[in-house]
Order: structure tokens, then sequence, then C-alpha cells
């Protein structure tokens, strides 16, 4: 991608601003009350609106997309926000975007604040039919994860390495859970891609390509075939023929499968100063909030609020599925907020338009329930959003330098495996955590009722194989949970 200079940041065109501000409004003003679905979705929204259709409403072309993905999974925060703000960044330059992103989340952030400030005046105990209800939301959440999961899967694996990868990263996750485990197993999975196509992989085609040389020499004698010398033309196609092929396993050599296309070109962009100051900035704040975490003995709760949510959306990779237990973690844990609580929020949000990081919203208003929910929610909104959209702006000014590095676009493959490995410890932990019963209010397993295993695949198959819309079949989840409440349950009492 080219990157002009930080003219995008400029205000003395205002007639040309505008027209941009008008333009993102009209195309965009419907997303933030549409987009259900979570990432996997609202990544098909994005590219049929911006990338498919005519030449003259197109806002970036397929490379250009493909780019921006690879940006979005590769850095923290909400990949799927991340997407769309850079998508309105390099077409319409960096206020409309921040425009754009508020138009994209804004909605389901008011309604999760609208929740937060109702669930304050809903009793301990709760009507035992809206328990199963939000049993059954949950269920149907479970099966949307592992559909997102087996989704990404198909476009994270490309070859024998990055399946292996998936299955390490899940399979690590289930095993242990720590604040620094997650950006862990990713920058091992970014730095095993870049060993393997960077050194190990060749080396172990060359070893395989001079066995099968030693294996063609003994089967073949000297005398047995008589070659005439090709001359100069037929040497050169040997060659290129050689070069191109495949290998004999089927699977195209790493360098032939990495090799990047020219830049595509992109209106608007920080210049890579700009970019550089912004990543340093930003690293630089972090650092200071976290030094002052660590330092303050009996911190304001709402600067510890703060301080939670801009380090969960600073190291938190895989979007909205991974943040779940994450943010369990940080106000469940400190008794800010209470389990009950916490669970009927996700189940909640599964039916929200939007990212699925305004959860934080719903958190952050019950945290500050006692002094000001509002502040409380805007404080949330901001810290978990702003570490993403901050790295968005910088690393996309740098895109144009590092995607010419081999390495940096193996690293890219190894990250975005082992994320997408992460997404499955999601459907186990909110497998665990789902059913929600009167006398137990911090959730149990969903395995307890086998009806709930029922909804999970029957929600899987409704939305692969039927076209089900997510929102529909979390919501039909719901409406099943009931009727096994009204069969089942209510026998039971």
């Amino acid at each position: 991608m080219s990157v002009p200079t930080v003219s995008s940041l400029s205000l003395s065109n205002g007639p040309a601003l505008l027209s941009h501000f008008r333009e993102v409004f009209l195309r965009t003003w419907d997303l933030g009350f549409t987009a259900f679905g979570g990432p996997p979705a609202h990544f098909q929204i994005l590219h049929r609106r911006f990338v498919d259709g005519a030449d003259d409403s197109q806002w970036i072309d397929e490379q250009t997309y493909q780019e921006l993905f690879a940006i979005s999974q590769a850095l923290p925060g909400p990949a799927s926000t991340k997407m769309a703000f850079s998508i309105a960044h390099a077409h319409a330059g960096l206020l409309p975007a921040i425009f754009f992103f508020f138009i994209w989340s804004l909605p389901g952030a008011l309604g999760m604040f609208g929740l937060a400030l109702g669930i304050q005046r809903v009793g301990v105990a709760l009507p035992d039919p809206v328990y199963a209800l939000l049993s059954g939301i949950n269920a149907a959440t479970v099966g949307i994860i592992a559909l997102a999961a087996v989704q990404l899967c198909r476009k994270a694996i490309t070859d024998k390495l990055t399946r292996a990868l998936v299955v390490a990263s899940g399979s690590a996750g289930l095993c242990y859970n720590a604040l620094w485990y997650l950006p862990l197993l990713m920058v091992l999975g970014g730095c095993s891609t870049v060993a393997w196509d960077c050194w190990l992989g060749a080396r172990v085609r060359e070893i395989k390509l001079s066995r099968r040389r030693d294996l063609a020499s003994s089967e073949v004698g000297e005398d047995s075939i008589r070659m005439e010398p090709l001359n100069h033309a037929e040497q050169s196609t040997a060659q290129h023929r050689r070069i191109s092929m495949p290998s004999t396993h089927g699977e195209p050599y790493p360098q032939e499968r990495q090799v990047v296309p020219a830049p595509a070109a992109v209106k608007h962009g920080l210049s890579i100063k700009w970019g550089i100051l912004t990543i340093l900035c930003f690293f630089a704040s972090f650092i200071a909030l976290m030094v002052l975490r660590g330092a303050l003995k009996n911190p304001p709760r709402s600067f510890s609020l703060f301080a939670n949510m801009y380090l969960a959306g600073t190291i938190i990779f895989g979007g909205g599925p991974v943040v779940i237990p994450l943010l369990r973690e940080y106000v469940v844990t400190p008794g800010w907020v209470s389990p009950r609580d916490f669970l009927l929020g996700l189940a909640l949000i599964q039916a929200f338009p939007g990212p699925n990081f305004n959860f934080a919203v719903y958190l952050g208003g019950l945290t500050l329930s006692r002094s000001s929910t509002t502040l409380g929610a805007v404080l949330a909104f901001f810290a978990i959003f702003l570490p993403g959209i901050t790295l968005s702006v910088g690393f996309q000014s740098l895109w144009s330098a590092l995607r010419r590095k081999r390495f940096v676009v193996s690293g890219l493959r190894g990250v975005h495996a082992a994320a997408v490995g992460l997404v499955f410890t999601a459907v186990y932990r909110l497998w665990q955590i789902g059913y929600l019963t009167p006398s137990e209010s911090s959730g149990v397993s969903l395995a307890d009722e086998p009806w709930w295993l029922v909804i999970s695949v029957v929600t899987y198959a409704s939305v692969e194989w039927y076209g089900t819309v997510p929102p529909v079949a979390i919501m039909a989840g719901g409406i099943a949970g009931l009727g096994w409440w009204g069969a089942v349950a209510r026998r039971r009492m």
C-alpha cells in the first residue's frame, strides 16, 4: 500500500473533508444497527459493502482488503472494529474514520449502557424461566463461536505448520490461563512460521531434493540413457518449470506462497514518521499506566477500571470471543461485578449489534454503579477500544514498508493461526459457565443438561448449512431454553 503524508489530518481543505464525512455517513449509518453475528459476519458485511460491487462504489480493492485483514488480525483489540476503521481510514482519512468508528460501535454501546442501568434494579433472584432463557442463549452462542472458529480456520490454515499451530495454541489455551499467556502463544506462533519459512523449511527441502537426486542416480545408470544436450532456450524453459513447480506433496513451497504483490493504491494515511510516533506514544502511555497501576496501593476504582480495560484492549488477540474470560478475571475476581450479572450481560450481548467489546461498557457501568454508572461506561468504552485503534493507525502507515519483508509476512501467518486456535478455548470456557440456575450464580457447565448440547449443535448447523442469521439463531436458542423449562424443569420442582 502506498502511504501519503499526513494530509489526512489537515483541516485546511474544508469542503473535501465535509464531503468525506457525508460519504462515510451515507454509506455506513445503518451498520451500527444491523451488524449482528460477531467478527466472522462483520468481515463478510464489510467485504460486500466496500469491496464488492461497481468500481465507483468500492472504497478499497481486494488486495488492500486482504492486507488490512492481516493487520487487524495480527494486532490486539477488536478485529472487526479495527478492520472497519482501517477501511474508512484508507479511503477517507483519519477524522472520517474516527467518525465511522462511533457510527459502528455506539448503538450497541448505548444498548449495553441501558442494560447496565436496568440490571441494577433487578433483584438478587430472577424468575426460573429467565434463567432457562439465558442458558439457551448461552448454548446457542457456544454454537456461534464454534462456527466462527471453524470459519477462521479455513482462512488461517495454509499448510501443515499452521494447522499444527491452531491445534497447539488451542490445546495450550485449554490447559492454562493467565494474563501474559495468550500474547506469549501469539509470539511463539509467529516465531514458528518465521523460523520455518526463512530457515528450517528451506533446509528440509534441500535435504529432500538431495535424496531424490541420489535415488534417481542410483536407479538410472549413467550409460542407460543418452540425452542430447539442451540448447540455451530449452535450458531456460526447463529451469523456469523447475522453479514454478509445486512440491511433490501437493502443497506449494512457502516462498512461492508468500510472494507479495505490487502495492495497492490507498488514498489516505499517515506518513511513516507519524506512524512511528503514534506507536511510540501508545507504548509510553501503556508503560506509564501499568507502572502507576502497580505502584498505587489503594487507587480509586475508576482508575483501576480504566487501567484494567486498557490492559485488556492491549493484550487481547483474537477479538471478542477471547475477551470474555479475561474480562471476567478483571471485574468478577476483584468483586466489582457479581458472577450472575456478568453472565446475564454475556448472554444478552450476543443479541446486540456491533462489536462484542461493547460488553466492557456494561461491565464498566456496573463497576462504578455506586458513584456514576455513566462515568464507568465511558471509561471502559474508551479504555478497551483505544489500544487497538491507535495501533491500527500506526501500523497501517508502516505496512507499505513492512509488507515487503518476508519475515513480517511469515510472522503474521503464525500469529493468525495461533489466534484462531485460542478462539476454541473461548468455546470451552463459555461452555463451562453457561448454564444459569438460581442456586449457582457463578454458572455451571452446560454439560449438566443434554438439551443445551442439542441447542449448540442445531445453532451451528442452522447457521452453517441453512444460512440462518446469527441473531435469529441465538434468539431461537433462548426460546428453546424456555421450551425446556416448560416441558422438563418445571416438572422437577
